[in-house]
């Protein structure tokens, strides 16, 4: 919705711009560490920092939510008087942008320059309903960012031009250097923009362009590898094909935190005579090959499933053996070593399903000397070899799928399966399961009356109940395993499967993985480095470590625990990309995920090397030279053991550097999306242990994870146009505006949501509290002052005190939407101290507030009445019945409201005096109110006095008036017209003096004064003035 005016928004932005003018010449932020022994080496210090985003495009909306974390809590450290730094890198490693800058190229190279793409296709977005049974992860993403931000651009050169970039501009980003340049100095001007409390000295952009930082992630890997937590060996990887290398998360369009998935592969064999398909391999061993999660329930087999109409393949092994399998999981053995040439699959012949439909198989462990292959329709393509065993004892969808084959014989006609292949074959009990028996799967599907393989519903329903319950409460009951618990055997029995070839070890992606170069990822077995985070002393100091973070919630520490349980090997080599060089091993290159770990250290003394120029190719403030940084050197400034090294650096130059790093270390706070929990925010905790293992007070003190943004209750997305950049964002509400809106999108865990209404609400609340200062500057020496204090004064303090205690406690605790809720942050010039909250008096205030509400209930029930009855006047008397019994405090409330309550007159009396009803009503603690109207005549007041809380209103005057001290226009007809001065109050007019009576007509409605026997006509108005509030 378009604004009709952008006039409050014009001024808003202009006074940032005037502010952010004035910090940046005051370098406001630029904090460096205090000399020891001083006062200001005293004061407490606060470090927060921000995972650096990653320089392939302009910020968003999304890393703003997050960064304002961090901004929002060091200026409240700030006003508590701490020494702060918040100090802002930017992340150029690893494969993003090599893979954008090669598509580029491609693109050039295939559709010339520029690129003329052929018409686009409409596709159908396919939606997948997992039919797995999984546990919930909360801390991994559910999105592709990559999705989110290319929108329905197919080409790179068209995300390219999304973003306002002619084509001439975008060639230029066919040099992945260029991007190094371009995104970094934008990344800046829109922070500066949004005021963040940011030492711009500090900051720099990573990978081997910058020499300091170079250098600094070479000596954290050679410590890494001289304390052996760096390894070398073969390990399962999520491996691009395309790329030639590793492909880790930040190197994926799709598939964040994926990892391997191992399956057993049963090997059924082939019984001969051959299908006429297979005659050729006559002689060879031939194995239909089945991936399972549960080797332990093979013992259950009675027959296997195939697809009648999907592609497989016969393939050749290093052994000579062949499987049967799809072309993809084909594909996914080739590099997990099955093949005799790594990455090479040897088709030997192409089938269908129905090729080998109905053959007879000979399995492992079940109690059938052969199993035939039967037909199933929903089996995919996408998961495992395309080659399902069946269990129907213990899975919904083979009991259902084998029940309707035995029911349907022209089904089973249709595909050629004999009745002998099918009917002979019964569901075997081979678990026991609490509440489902040893037949789970057939109870459950009775329990749910499932009557085919198509109500999947149900089905879904049936595993959901029996299969996570099977597995954690179930007990074998076949020989040789009876009694023991399914979890607890599992392992047992495939190791003793695999060790009588019997079945083999497979790996696949947990979902499908697509690099940043558009390539289906597979597992692969390689040679490469890699961190041993399953270390068990590693892992044990991390745990510790992880014990004395703050982590704000618990189900941020139960992600980290989770994580902990299940991280070993991390694969921190790969083949190109960019980024550092392993120092020991320089044909591979440092992951993105293993070189940002410990850089937190690197932002303390990056000021003194790089001044703020981002790639460290300028004059260093303090004179050093790249290549002296030395490892020694680093070791001298990190670790409190270490010698003054043999260097050119003077000494002096070495301690400042070292005393930076001590004053500011560790990092108070963290803050991140909670996507990254598994990876990045857990190797923050490892690595810390890792490099300073003896020395604790160097681990990170606190981690704040967040959830992801939505953008008026949907997510970002350019394909649907709702996507915010950070530039655009403070177009539309101001840098103010958008961060009210951004404190008040949550805090949790939970999807955030930033709602457009909320940053145009706040540009005008500020507008609003801008515009009512500047009018209390203008009238403050007409406010009343002096040190007396009102009752209504004291309640006002207390409510104010409680307030700043209240928004403390909520920025203590990082929960911005409360804060902004109970404190509007950022108005003061110092954290206010709070006095002590007087409970009492904030009781009487509530006592008073809950009073007056009934009070104003009851008056409005006597003024609306019930169909068919006369509307009553209104009253202009009252009476509060009070209990005998009474706490002093609460008496004084009823005086005090008996005085401000807009009633002529409120008399008090006790409850004794009412009657029979209202005895009943009236208890104490809790007043009762009657209305009464008496005869009178309207008179208009008005009252001038500004921010008095009293305005115009027509009182009644009665017979018997009490004397009152007015005042009237000195000519009734013209001062009505004239504007009040508010310098002036009493300007144009006249006192009513004492003696003054008023004559109230209630016949012509007309109220007259008399003064000194005189009739004077005042009008139809007179002005009142409080004494009390000129004082």
């Amino acid at each position: 919705m378009e604004r009709k005016s952008t006039a409050k928004l014009t001024e808003i932005v202009n006074i940032e711009k005037q502010m952010q003018k004035k910090w940046e010449q005051d370098k406001i932020f630029e904090e460096d560490a205090p000399s020891p022994g001083t006062a200001e080496a005293k004061k407490a210090k606060y470090m927060v920092t921000f995972p650096y985003p990653y320089m392939n495009g302009q910020l968003h909306l999304g890393h703003t939510f997050c960064l304002s974390k961090c901004e929002f809590a060091v200026g409240y450290q700030r006003l508590r008087g701490k020494r702060c730094l918040f100090p802002f890198g930017l992340h150029c490693t690893g494969m993003p942008i090599k893979a954008c800058a090669d598509k580029l190229k491609r693109e050039m190279e295939d559709f010339g320059y520029p690129p003329q793409f052929p018409p686009e296709e409409e596709e159908e977005e396919e939606v997948q309903k997992s039919e797995e049974v999984v546990i919930a992860d909360k801390s991994k993403s559910k999105k592709s960012k990559i999705k989110a931000k290319s929108g329905s651009a197919k080409y790179q050169w068209q995300i390219m031009q999304s973003l306002g970039l002619s084509d001439e501009e975008i060639k230029e980003f066919a040099d992945p250097i260029h991007w190094l340049y371009y995104f970094p100095p934008l990344a800046k001007r829109d922070l500066t923009r949004m005021g963040v409390k940011v030492d711009w000295r500090r900051s720099f952009i990573t990978t081997d362009i910058n020499p300091y930082y170079d250098s600094f992630v070479q000596w954290q890997f050679l410590k890494l590898k001289e304390r052996d937590k760096i390894k070398f060996g073969k390990r399962y990887t999520i491996f691009s094909p395309k790329d030639k290398q590793p492909c880790m998360d930040h190197d994926r369009s799709a598939g964040e935190n994926v990892g391997p998935q191992e399956y057993t592969l049963i090997k059924l064999k082939v019984c001969e005579p051959y299908p006429p398909k297979l005659r050729s391999l006559k002689g060879r061993n031939i194995f239909l090959v089945a991936a399972t999660l549960r080797p332990e329930t093979m013992f259950g087999q009675t027959n296997v499933w195939i697809h009648p109409d999907l592609s497989y393949i016969a393939h050749e092994l290093a052994n000579g053996d062949v499987f049967v399998t799809t072309r993809r999981a084909a594909r996914n053995m080739s590099y997990q070593e099955f093949t005799k040439e790594w990455g090479k699959v040897h088709v030997l012949v192409e089938l269908v399903g129905q090729d080998i439909m109905g053959i007879p198989l000979s399995g492992p462990l079940t109690k059938y000397k052969v199993i035939y292959t039967l037909p199933m329709l929903t089996i995919k393509e996408d998961k495992g070899t395309g080659v399902v065993t069946s269990v129907p004892s213990d899975a919904p969808d083979d009991f259902a799928a084998l029940r309707d084959l035995k029911n349907k014989e022209q089904f089973r006609a249709k595909y050629g399966i004999k009745d002998e292949m099918v009917l002979p074959f019964e569901p075997v009990p081979i678990i026991d399961v609490p509440e489902f028996g040893t037949l789970s799967a057939v109870t459950a599907c009775e329990q749910l009356k499932i009557k085919s393989q198509n109500d999947k519903d149900q089905l879904q329903l049936a595993k959901e109940r029996v299969y996570l319950k099977g597995f954690y409460e179930g007990v074998m009951i076949v020989e040789g395993y009876k009694g023991q618990k399914v979890q607890d055997v599992k392992n047992i029995i495939k190791k003793k499967m695999v060790d009588a070839k019997e079945a083999v070890i497979y790996m696949e992606p947990e979902k499908k993985v697509i690099s940043r170069s558009n390539d289906e990822c597979v597992v692969a077995l390689c040679d490469q480095w890699y961190l041993d985070y399953g270390e068990p002393k590693w892992k044990q100091q991390a745990a510790g470590a992880l014990s004395n973070i703050e982590t704000y919630t618990d189900e941020v520490r139960k992600n980290f625990e989770s994580t902990l349980d299940w991280l070993h090997e991390h694969a921190c080599s790969r083949s190109f990309g960019l980024g550092t060089k392993i120092p020991w091993d320089k044909q591979y290159v440092i992951e993105s995920l293993s070189d940002s770990t410990i850089y937190m250290a690197y932002y303390t003394v990056s000021h003194l090397l790089q001044g703020g120029v981002f790639d460290g190719q300028g004059k260093s403030p303090a004179n050093i030279k790249p290549e002296q940084m030395t490892p020694e050197v680093w070791d001298y400034i990190f670790c409190q053991t270490s010698t003054v090294p043999k260097t050119a650096i003077p000494k002096n130059t070495l301690d400042k550097m070292k005393q930076e790093f001590q004053y500011w270390y560790p990092v108070d706070t963290r803050v991140s999306g909670k996507d990254l929990v598994p990876n990045h925010l857990t190797y923050f905790i490892y690595n810390h242990c890792a490099i300073w293992p003896d020395d604790k007070s160097k681990w990170p003190k606190s981690i704040r994870a967040n959830g992801h943004l939505l953008l008026n209750s949907e997510k970002m997305s350019k394909s649907t146009g709702n996507f915010l950049t950070l530039h655009d964002a403070m177009e539309k509400f101001s840098a103010d505006g958008m961060r009210l809106a951004l404190a008040d999108a949550g805090d949790t865990v939970e999807d955030a949501n930033f709602v457009e209404k909320m940053a145009d609400a706040g540009l005008l609340r500020l507008y609003t509290f801008l515009e009512w200062v500047k009018e209390m500057i203008a009238v403050k020496d007409t406010l009343r002052s002096g040190s007396e204090r009102t009752t209504s004064d004291k309640v006002f303090m207390c409510e104010m005190d409680k307030a700043i205690l209240q928004t403390q406690e909520h920025y203590e605790k990082m929960m911005y939407k409360e804060a902004l809720k109970s404190g509007f942050f950022e108005f003061q010039a110092s954290w206010p101290v709070a006095g002590t909250v007087d409970e009492k008096l904030i009781q009487m205030s509530q006592y008073l507030m809950d009073s007056a509400h009934d009070f104003r209930v009851r008056l409005k029930q006597l003024q609306t009445p019930g169909k068919g009855k006369k509307l009553a006047e209104k009253p202009t008397h009252a009476t509060i019945w009070i209990a005998k019994t009474f706490p002093p405090w609460q008496n004084t409330v009823l005086i005090t409201l008996r005085e401000l309550y807009e009633m002529e007159s409120i008399d008090l009396k006790p409850s004794e005096e009412a009657t029979d009803k209202i005895r009943e009503d009236c208890v104490p603690g809790k007043p009762f109110i009657t209305y009464r109207t008496e005869p009178s005549v309207a008179v208009k007041m008005v009252n001038p006095q500004p921010y008095s809380g009293l305005f115009e209103i027509y009182l009644p005057m009665f017979e018997d008036v009490s004397q009152i001290k007015l005042m009237m226009y000195s000519d009734p007809v013209k001062g009505l017209r004239t504007i009040p001065d508010y310098n002036d109050l009493e300007k144009n007019k006249v006192v009513v003096p004492d003696d003054a009576v008023f004559h109230v007509d209630l016949t012509s409605k007309l109220v007259t004064l008399q003064v000194n026997g005189k009739k004077v006509d005042f009008g139809s108005e007179l002005t009142y003035i409080v004494t009390t509030l000129c004082s």
